[in-house]
């Protein structure tokens, strides 16, 4: 964990839950496993304080507990899990496209409240609905439940670890924090309720007040049954997002190498190896091309013939994103998912450069990474540019760790003029310095798209709220008080009265604070996109073999 990581887990927690858990956690990230005592001992936070901002992490999956062989609880934070909460519009945004209004709300109630069981959050998701719908109409908790089905088949949520039953004995003492198991075969089975209602709309304080004391009486009187899911919690699965990301921007690289209907067959190789292939695995399973014929979308109109033609045109293309297991069967055919990810790891250090240093120093690179190895004059005869411009540009990449050096003597001196010196682009290396440059918090020289790093943008964000911070809550309730006479039914003058209660300067400052902030949400969406690339390319170096 680089001090650039830290500083925006810090940000993060701090944003989405507060000072105290944003102290927890990040003594936790900088200290490592910590027991309880010792924790609230060095952050001179109150015993019950840590506790709560404790729960709240595990809530969240932020934090983790262990055993010590003492008997011993000791606390670890989940850095890498706790700088997923930036990719949480992206999750919430890729549930809405695919599962529409009713997805998008099931796994934004699941990240708001880290996990919860699936009767009680249908209900919740219903009455959300319920509440933007018109007078008369109600959401069925059917039609929720069969959209979580349908989340939970296709693995974007998942269950919980649970409490291993049968462990309560009365002869042998309770462990001093239980142990969680979860069978795979378990994750994604869904409990079978019978889920009968809509939902709800909230009541103004009028009509509750009538009913509330009677109500409570009644279901004091009745015996209250746990519902059937009891103790069953789901969350969301975040590695099945990044599976869907990576696949997206696959496809996206394939249309905008060849053309649409290319990308289409990738898309459908891809949708049906998606459940199948695991998150980490180096390539999707082998697919014939009749069952890629037969799982075509109904409105693609091509023949046998014409997708044999686009298959052999994607295994031969020097990418490699499609490669040719088996010739059986027509051909055996997968998604090289591997090179796919080192193919756009490759395109975005070839973009930052290009944007960074002009077009000229984008030659270079690119023909580095085709060569391999060229020497100086190499370099100027091929890529046909100067010597004192070549050289100048090989040595601002140089600085900027972009291009490596490599010395290969002639003789056990080293001598200079016996030494081949040879420019190459070493990518994993690269890609690790420009990750780290994108979560830098200072720096004079970034050279990722938005010359910003995800931090700075958070930061400005913040301070741009906070220096307008008298406007937006005068902004807030007015539009409050506008809202409540509208419910009323009041006059046009009377409304307009109190729109003016904001003046034209006022207006305008929040005009131009709301489109600061709009740009600065882009801007970090836009660096976590090339944050994701790096990322996944780099764990797929890692992991093979």
């Amino acid at each position: 964990m680089t001090q650039a990581e830290l500083k925006l887990c810090s940000l993060l927690l701090r944003e989405y839950f507060g000072d105290i858990v944003e102290t927890i956690g990040t003594f936790l990230i900088r200290s490592g496993p910590q027991p309880l005592r010792l924790i609230a001992a060095d952050t001179g936070l109150l015993l019950d304080q840590v506790k709560k901002a404790l729960c709240v992490l595990i809530q969240h999956n932020l934090v983790g507990y262990q055993v010590q062989k003492r008997g011993l609880v000791e606390y670890e934070a989940r850095c890498q899990r706790v700088l997923r909460i930036l990719r949480y519009p992206r999750y919430i945004y890729t549930a809405k496209s695919l599962y529409g209004d009713t997805g998008e709300l099931l796994v934004e109630e699941l990240l708001l409240n880290g996990h919860m069981s699936m009767s009680a959050l249908v209900r919740k998701v219903a009455d959300r609905l319920t509440e933007t719908m018109e007078d008369g109409k109600t959401m069925d908790y059917s039609e929720v439940a069969n959209t979580f089905v349908r989340l939970a088949d296709t693995h974007f949520v998942q269950r919980c670890p649970l409490v291993p039953e049968g462990l309560d004995t009365p002869t042998v003492p309770p462990p001093p924090a239980p142990t969680l198991v979860l069978n795979e075969k378990d994750m994604y089975v869904v409990p079978r309720l019978n889920l009968v209602g809509k939902g709800k709309r909230r009541r103004s304080c009028e009509e509750e007040d009538g009913e509330h004391q009677a109500k409570k009486q009644k279901q004091d009187g009745e015996s209250t049954e746990p519902p059937p899911d009891d103790g069953i919690y789901w969350q969301v699965n975040i590695d099945r997002f990044h599976q869907h990301f990576r696949d997206q921007a696959i496809v996206s690289a394939i249309a905008n190498r060849m053309d649409q209907t290319s990308s289409e067959i990738v898309r459908t190789m891809l949708r049906m190896s998606e459940v199948t292939t695991s998150s980490n695995a180096p390539y999707t399973q082998p697919l014939s091309s009749n069952e890629i014929f037969r799982s075509l979308p109904a409105g693609y109109n091509i023949g046998k013939q014409v997708l044999d033609q686009y298959l052999t045109l994607l295994a031969d293309d020097p990418l490699e994103f499609v490669g040719k297991a088996r010739d059986s069967g027509g051909g055996m055919f997968t998604v090289n998912l591997h090179k796919a990810l080192a193919s756009l790891a490759t395109a975005t250090l070839e973009s930052i450069v290009e944007e960074r240093f002009g077009s000229r120093c984008a030659r270079i690179f690119r023909l580095l990474l085709r060569k391999k190895h060229l020497e100086q004059k190499q370099v100027e005869d091929f890529a046909m540019i100067p010597a004192k411009e070549a050289k100048d540009m090989l040595y601002r990449m140089l600085s900027e760790n972009l291009v490596a050096l490599q010395e290969i003597p002639k003789t056990p001196d080293h001598a200079p003029s016996r030494t081949f010196y040879l420019y190459t682009v070493n990518v994993p290396a690269a890609a690790r310095m420009l990750l780290h440059r994108c979560y830098k918090t200072r720096g004079s020289s970034v050279p990722i798209p938005p010359s910003q790093s995800v931090a700075n943008l958070m930061e400005r964000r913040q301070y741009e709220s906070r220096e307008n911070k008298r406007l937006l809550e005068k902004s807030q309730r007015v539009e409050a008080i506008l809202a409540s006479l509208q419910a009323t039914g009041a006059g046009d003058t009377q409304l307009q009265d109190i729109e003016e209660m904001i003046t034209g300067p006022e207006r305008h400052q929040l005009d131009t604070l709301k489109r600061n902030v709009n740009k600065l949400d882009a801007s970090e969406t836009q660096v976590d996109e090339t944050i994701f690339v790096l990322e996944s390319f780099i764990e797929s170096t890692v992991r093979r073999p």
